[in-house]
């Protein structure tokens, strides 16, 4: 038999709270943000993000569902429209016949770059200005603790 888990101290669930209520809210913000500004979603933001950052320019669909937090079959669904929009192309995976890469094209890179400006002033007007700078570095140890695979905070 497992013992029950400790009930959270009044400052764990405020923190808590303000993390699930901030969470919801700051994706949807910036979502809606970006749109308004620049016309593209977040998660095409996101995605094509990824691509142009993977070191060989191409991702495996399952690694780049895997960084955009995304199911397999979104992953799918966001491709198909970026590949029909002419921003992405799929194409195979060298000894791996059954996996699909993904790799952006250069209108994919412009429509990136053409969004760039949109999505850091919706960061700046949403997020970092509404953080003191002197802040800035706890605030990014703690998100990096809570990621899987990262360290816990000292």
């Amino acid at each position: 038999m497992t013992n029950p888990p400790l009930p959270l101290s009044p400052v764990e669930s405020a923190a808590w709270v303000a993390l699930a209520r901030v969470m919801p809210h700051l994706v949807r913000t910036l979502d809606d943000d970006l749109v308004e500004r620049d016309g593209l979603t977040m998660t095409r933001y996101v995605v094509m993000m990824h691509l142009s950052e993977a070191p060989e320019g191409a991702l495996r669909m399952s690694d780049l569902a895997d960084a955009a937090v995304l199911s397999p079959s979104r992953m799918t669904r966001v491709v198909h429209d970026l590949e029909r929009d002419g921003y992405v192309v799929r194409g195979t995976v060298p000894g791996d016949a059954r996996a699909r890469s993904v790799s952006l094209t250069p209108a994919g890179l412009a429509r990136l770059e053409q969004a760039w400006p949109a999505h850091v002033a919706g960061v700046r007007a949403h997020v970092l200005d509404r953080v003191d700078p002197a802040d800035l570095p706890t605030l990014q140890r703690i998100l990096e603790a809570i990621l899987p695979g990262e360290a816990a905070p000292r």
